[in-house]
């Protein structure tokens, strides 16, 4: 798989060593994330809003109420800028100073561009669905026409994008490893617990497969 081709714009500043610009590490922390952030102007004033994504292939998906700001405002064929983070752990070192976060973190830049095609459309949504809960879509009515329409998809290609991961424990001064205090990292992971049935279900529905067996995998 061909890395993305840096940019100006996704060329490393700060930590070098830190960044990727391969595609593999890209598209894993996208897959396992259930929330991105998208940035965009509107009128002067920037938003930064979150909502659900998916990836299919090079092409990142986003959806939202069709009357919606962000949805509304993109489809105008605006810069935008998707940020996802994934927190791993809190490194705590010996200096105040030095303490910081494991992460995976992927930033993309480009032009959104509006869906309009039907099947692409209801891809989109199946693959959503599918990215938030792997096998559901087979389990739950298909959106109607109705719903599709009150529903804007948008897609993002992941052509100028960069991603940045930090992991191991803390990096104290030299001067500090000596002090007494305790340092280190504190593991962080996103747990399903078990599943809660909805009141209203008939009696004896069994859990799907898909739900009883849920988690989100880390990288």
């Amino acid at each position: 798989m061909n890395p993305i081709a840096p940019t100006s714009r996704t060329t490393f500043v700060r930590r070098p060593d830190r960044g990727s610009h391969e595609r593999t590490t890209v598209n894993g922390i996208l897959d396992e994330a259930l929330i991105c952030h998208v940035g965009f102007v509107m009128d002067g004033q920037p938003f930064v809003l979150p909502t659900t994504h998916t990836r299919v292939g090079e092409r990142l998906y986003v959806h939202g109420a069709m009357g919606g700001r962000m949805l509304r405002t993109m489809r105008q064929g605006i810069p935008v800028c998707v940020t996802v983070t994934l927190i791993d752990g809190l490194v705590l070192a010996r200096s105040a100073f030095h303490h910081s976060m494991n992460y995976r973190s992927v930033v993309i830049l480009g032009t959104a561009r509006n869906v309009e095609d039907e099947e692409e459309k209801r891809l989109a949504f199946s693959a959503l669905v599918e990215h938030v809960v792997p096998g559901r879509s087979a389990d739950v009515r298909a959106a109607s026409d109705l719903e599709l329409k009150a529903t804007a998809v948008l897609c993002v290609p992941i052509e100028e994008a960069s991603a940045k991961v930090r992991t191991g424990p803390p990096i104290d001064d030299e001067t500090d490893y000596g002090l007494p205090h305790w340092a280190g990292v504190i593991p962080l992971a996103l747990t399903a617990h078990a599943a809660i049935a909805d009141p209203r279900l008939p009696a004896g529905l069994p859990i799907p497969p898909a739900i009883a067996r849920y988690g989100r995998s880390g990288g």
